[in-house]
């Protein structure tokens, strides 16, 4: 499978204090996942995707909200947000069947999901499009990682192993693929999700919103009531 190109040199250069506090918050985030877990990029991925599937709810939940207060539309922010949460969560459900995380990892993705679920939620409320920032650096550091991902398994570091059928299904892969190709359509969405929030943060500051990269097709998981209907 050959996965959209994406620009792997995008950066959003800090422009004022919300962007170099967004930037500065994400570089401390690069450094506590590159201290505890090194080179181990399955398990990695595990407890960074817990905390990936965030923001897009919690946008999704504040955007909502904020739009029945205002009795107005919402520019398709919210479905937007919460596909964007739903594709995270898709991303934790395919690297658990790789990484196989221990009992101590799982604490840590419970632990971390919930101290950034309220630091995430209270900033949203202050500054939504310094949180929208911030998801747009998490996702340029998510791109550079499942790269260095790549490479560890080109270079043999990391086991090639077969696709977990939950990616086979959800990104429409074809039979044989491996662990390699579903990094490499994960790392696409992330550059879909950094372009995604880069923009959205561009227009609250009433900034062009700029290129989206192209997001990989998958299945779109439809609500129970939708096939009841």
């Amino acid at each position: 499978m050959t996965s959209p190109a994406i620009d792997l040199t995008v950066h959003h250069k800090p422009a004022g204090v919300s962007d170099r506090v967004a930037y500065g918050f994400v570089k401390l985030l690069r450094f506590c996942a590159d201290t505890f877990f090194a080179k181990r990029y399955g398990h990695r991925a595990v407890v960074l995707e817990t905390v990936a599937a965030v923001p897009g709810m919690v946008g999704a939940t504040l955007t909502h909200l904020k739009c029945l207060r205002r009795m107005e539309g919402d520019k398709g922010w919210i479905k937007t947000l919460m596909d964007e949460a739903e594709n995270e969560r898709m991303h934790l459900m395919t690297f658990i069947e790789v990484a196989k995380p221990t009992l101590f990892e799982r604490f840590v993705v419970v632990a971390a999901q919930w101290v950034f679920y309220l630091f995430f939620f209270g900033l949203y409320l202050v500054s939504s499009k310094t949180a929208h920032r911030v998801v747009g650096y998490f996702e340029e550091e998510a791109v550079i990682s499942y790269t260095h991902y790549l490479a560890e398994i080109d270079e043999g570091r990391s086991a090639n192993v077969p696709a977990p059928q939950i990616a086979l299904d959800y990104w429409n892969l074809p039979a044989g693929s491996t662990l390699r190709d579903v990094v490499e359509v994960v790392r696409a969405d992330e550059a879909h999700h950094r372009d995604v929030n880069h923009g959205f943060a561009n227009e609250l500051r009433g900034l062009p919103q700029g290129e989206i990269a192209p997001c990989p097709p998958h299945v779109v998981l439809e609500p129970n009531w939708k096939a009841a209907a």
